[in-house]
């Protein structure tokens, strides 16, 4: 085995040693290429790829999660707060790292009670009970979009025998918003009700939210009072000419192009509240409310004497008036009497109205419509719209808008409708600045892209230009054979030590490569003649 590894060597070597210049340096090119290419396959087959396992980490919560890295014998990388850990082991990392309650983020949650503590006082369960949801407070409102980091101060009244209704609890939050934004109004509101809904007793308007930039992002404003509620009323009026202005321009964008009309809606907002009553009497419309009827009837009956008068005698009882008695005549009475009183009621309708806040009295809509253009370049002209097209816009604005001009006396809405040239021109360079920031974009990335085929092209070329140039008589036998002298002393090869090539080796180099025996044949006959 080592005797064919020298042979092979040697053979090698008287090739290398019949080789031109430009052979041997297309050679080495080619073997230097070929080695770059294979360290290359190699280096990036066998790269680690690291992903992010934590990032933005406050020292203390970055050593920890170092030292159980550490412990579990895992490669990673520090890149300021950020942790990166090989990729395919982020997810298993994260679920051991949650086990161990590491990172734990801004402050401490509720983890304080996990260890039983005998012996301490109400004040300090109490601060640690603050302490815990001040944490958790925190790190739920670090869990928005827009906030990169959250921290919650809480202040209770302290517990006194006689209880104080003016000392009410308050927190105040500092927010370190994303980039260099500014927090919306919907996402203060929801930290404010977050954190007004997890302390007991406190109120939405007695927390305060404040940015890494300084700016107050509420304002502490009861509703019930003068100041709080001209706040509402003008953030309700504010809310309402955007509706109106988004709803006009979002339908003329669709007709006349995007950026081609400019609303704007002044709202007169009725902001009273009024409880009127009414009572309304009909004479016409009279109802018996009461009718009492009297029904009298009398009989009475009277005696009439026939002879004598009046005295002792006539009212003496006697035998002899007895027998006359049933003469006597007599006179009888009947009298009837019917009485009815009748009580009336006017008919009353009585009505309570009660007209709440937000009516609205007046509308103003100033409307601008770009003018219409046609050509390009330096034939761009200016083209007014016709009278019927500027009404039929006011008409579509008017009615989408509610705005009643006439109809209603109560109201006086007023809509105004201009048609003007819109500086655009700032607008027209700027694309033309975006679309020529894409085009280079696009070259370089092309040309980033061909770069290495073309430079793998052109090695190539050079490669292929220089084995053209060498001659066919110039390239080497794959076996010497000898010097070719005819005298039959040549150099050592495959004829053996006597240097005498027998039919056996000659077939058998015919077979193996006939070309180049043919041409090593053809070189060795002439070789020693002189050129003709």
């Amino acid at each position: 085995m080592n005797k064919s590894l020298s042979q092979l060597g040697q053979q090698l070597l008287g090739i290398w040693k019949q080789l031109g210049l430009n052979q041997r340096i297309s050679i080495v090119m080619a073997t230097a290429v070929l080695l770059a290419g294979l360290i290359g396959i190699s280096y990036w087959s066998s790269r680690v790829d690291y992903a992010l396992l934590y990032g933005k980490l406050d020292d203390g919560e970055a050593s920890k999660v170092i030292a159980a890295l550490d412990e579990t014998k895992v490669a990673y990388k520090v890149r300021g707060g950020s942790i990166y850990v090989p990729s395919d082991k982020v997810y298993q990392l994260r679920m051991q790292m949650a086990g161990k309650g590491i990172p734990r983020g801004e402050g401490v949650g509720f983890e304080i009670f996990d260890k039983a503590n005998f012996g301490i006082s109400d004040f300090v369960q109490r601060a640690n009970y603050t302490r815990a949801v001040q944490g958790e407070l925190s790190r739920t409102i670090s869990q928005l979009d827009q906030v990169e980091a959250a921290r919650v101060m809480i202040v209770m009244p302290e517990n006194r025998l006689l209880t104080d209704s003016l000392r009410k609890p308050t927190a105040s939050v500092f927010v370190r918003v994303k980039g260099n934004g500014q927090l919306p109004t919907s996402a203060v509101n929801s930290i404010r009700f977050l954190v007004a809904n997890s302390v007991e007793g406190l109120q939405a308007n007695n927390v305060s939210v404040v940015d890494n930039q300084g700016n107050v992002l509420s304002e502490n404003q009861e509703n019930d009072s003068i100041a709080g509620l001209s706040g509402n009323q003008l953030t309700a009026r504010r809310n309402f000419e955007q509706y109106l202005t988004k709803k006009a321009e979002g339908m003329l964008e669709k007709v006349l192009g995007a950026g081609q009309a400019v609303v704007r809606v002044s709202a007169d907002i009725n902001w009273d509240t009024i409880t009127r009553t009414e009572e309304k009497y009909d004479p016409d419309g009279q109802v018996v409310k009461v009718s009492t009827i009297t029904d009298e009837n009398t009989d009475s009956a009277t005696a009439t004497p026939t002879g004598g008068s009046p005295g002792v005698a006539a009212n003496a009882t006697s035998d002899a008036n007895s027998t006359n008695v049933a003469a006597v005549p007599v006179n009888s009475n009947h009298m009837r009497k019917k009485v009815a009183n009748n009580s009336y009621e006017i008919n009353k309708t009585t009505s309570n109205i009660l007209q709440a806040a937000g009516g609205i009295k007046r509308l103003s809509t100033a409307v601008f419509i770009a003018q219409h253009f046609e050509g390009k370049g330096a034939d761009r002209k200016a083209v007014p719209r016709a009278p019927e097209e500027l009404q039929r816009i006011r008409k579509i604005v008017q009615s989408a808008l509610g705005i009643q001009e006439n109809g209603d006396s109560t109201r006086k809405d007023e809509i105004t409708l201009e048609e003007i040239a819109f500086n655009d021109q700032p607008a027209i360079e700027l694309a033309q600045q975006f679309d020529q920031q894409e085009k280079r974009q696009y070259w370089m990335d092309l040309g980033q892209k061909l770069i290495y085929p073309a430079l793998a092209i052109g090695i190539i070329a050079a490669f292929w230009r220089t084995l053209k140039r060498v001659k066919p008589e110039e390239i080497p036998l794959g076996v010497p054979i000898g010097n070719g002298n005819g005298n039959g002393n040549g150099h050592h090869g495959r004829a053996g030590n006597s240097g005498v090539v027998t039919v056996e080796v000659l077939n058998q180099l015919i077979r193996e490569n006939p070309a180049n025996m043919t041409q090593a044949v053809k070189s060795w006959l002439t070789r020693g003649k002189p050129n003709n």
